[in-house]
């Protein structure tokens, strides 16, 4: 590997990568390909950029900022259209071509191996042969995801959709009517384009999307200039704010306290803007309400009964190594877990598994038997 073409690419010196080697940069053997990965943003470098064995560079995907006040946030992050499309729930890969072999990159820079059979299939082969330079960023949803299973989709399985394309060595995207030119070209699913609105009539336009999808249990939005001119910003429904929160207090010594107050702080925001009747906010508290406190005291009383508190997922593999390095690329990942025997299902194999969610197994009865808060 040619270090100073690497930081030439990344845009720092030679010194410096080598400095951020001791520190932020780990080194991962497997799977392979070999790579070094970003555990953290440095120098401008986003968190899960991968530098693999042969010298090619995969940027991570920069973090999207969420506004708050959506009518005035629009009006002072944009100047020109913006296209709408919308915001998936599920967990985000970036697919491409090393060696000519097609992995699926996790937000954090590891290749997962399931999510990198799910491309193998859903990604034709076509595709990367004529580009090989392309860099797909999307989500995988659908109710087969271990990481989010959502079965809100279309899909009794696991689906790719495409909602940005970069290239190999190079900062920023395609923009999103390339993107969904690319889509269309290959016959791979896109996220839905929403529309494209002048920004004085946006916000009103926006809201009344982010009603209609999150009746439907949809997460929300993305915005983001036709051109990339901009940074892309987030905005989600009360609907999943409310779904969050619910699975967090299932779990709720296993989750950050920004993740629950940053959802309850939304709703505030939201009810103020959308100008609710006082009806409508105490049903959108309700509602709040429910989420927190219904899941939490399931959890309670299912360890007052001497259960243990689980996560239940399944993935569908073709190859039952892939559910070996899968279940091995959990725990590398610090997520304990037990797989169930595989159940043959046609061509594939269905896999039930087990997450342990120790922190809040352990907690939960340490109060049952009288400890402090």
């Amino acid at each position: 590997m040619n270090l100073g073409r690497v930081a030439q690419i990344l845009g720092i010196t030679e010194s410096r990568l080598q400095g951020l080697q001791e520190t932020i940069i780990r080194e991962s053997a497997w799977p392979e390909p070999r790579l070094l990965r970003f555990e953290k943003e440095a120098s401008g470098i986003e968190a899960g950029t991968v530098v693999f064995e042969n010298g090619e560079i995969v940027f991570g995907y920069p973090k999207i900022r969420r506004p708050l006040m959506l009518a005035a946030a629009i009006k002072r992050h944009f100047s020109g259209p913006i296209a709408v499309e919308e915001k998936m729930n599920g967990h985000n890969v970036r697919v491409l071509s090393v060696n000519s072999e097609v992995v699926a990159l996790t937000r954090g820079g590891f290749v997962c191996p399931y999510s990198t059979e799910v491309a193998r299939r859903l990604v034709p082969e076509e595709l990367f042969m004529r580009h090989p330079e392309l860099v797909l960023c999307g989500e995988m949803v659908g109710p087969e995801n271990p990481y989010v299973a959502k079965d809100i989709y279309p899909t009794d399985s696991i689906d790719f959709y495409l909602f940005d394309v970069a290239e190999k060595n190079c900062r920023g995207t395609f923009g999103v009517h390339r993107t969904h030119d690319l889509a269309e070209k290959f016959g791979l699913k896109a996220t839905a384009f929403l529309g494209e609105f002048h920004r004085d009539v946006a916000f009103e336009k926006i809201k009344q999307i982010v009603i209609r999808l999150g009746r439907q249990g949809r997460e929300g939005v993305v915005l983001k200039d036709p051109d990339n001119l901009v940074s892309p910003l987030k905005y989600t429904s009360s609907a999943t704010n409310c779904s969050d929160l619910a699975v967090a207090f299932g779990y709720y010594n296993d989750y950050a306290l920004d993740f629950f107050v940053s959802r309850a702080v939304r709703e505030g925001f939201q009810s103020v803007e959308w100008a609710e009747s006082e009806e409508e906010r105490r049903k959108r508290a309700q509602q709040i309400g429910e989420s927190i406190l219904m899941p939490l005291v399931e959890t309670i009383k299912r360890k007052q009964a001497g259960e243990s508190i689980v996560q239940r997922v399944r993935i569908r593999v073709k190859s039952l190594q892939t559910a070996r390095d899968f279940e091995y690329h959990l725990r590398r990942s610090g997520i304990r877990a037990l797989f169930d025997p595989p159940m043959p299902d046609d061509d594939s194999y269905l896999i039930g598994i087990t997450k342990l969610v120790m922190s809040t197994n352990d907690k939960t009865q340490a109060l049952l038997d009288g400890e402090m808060w």
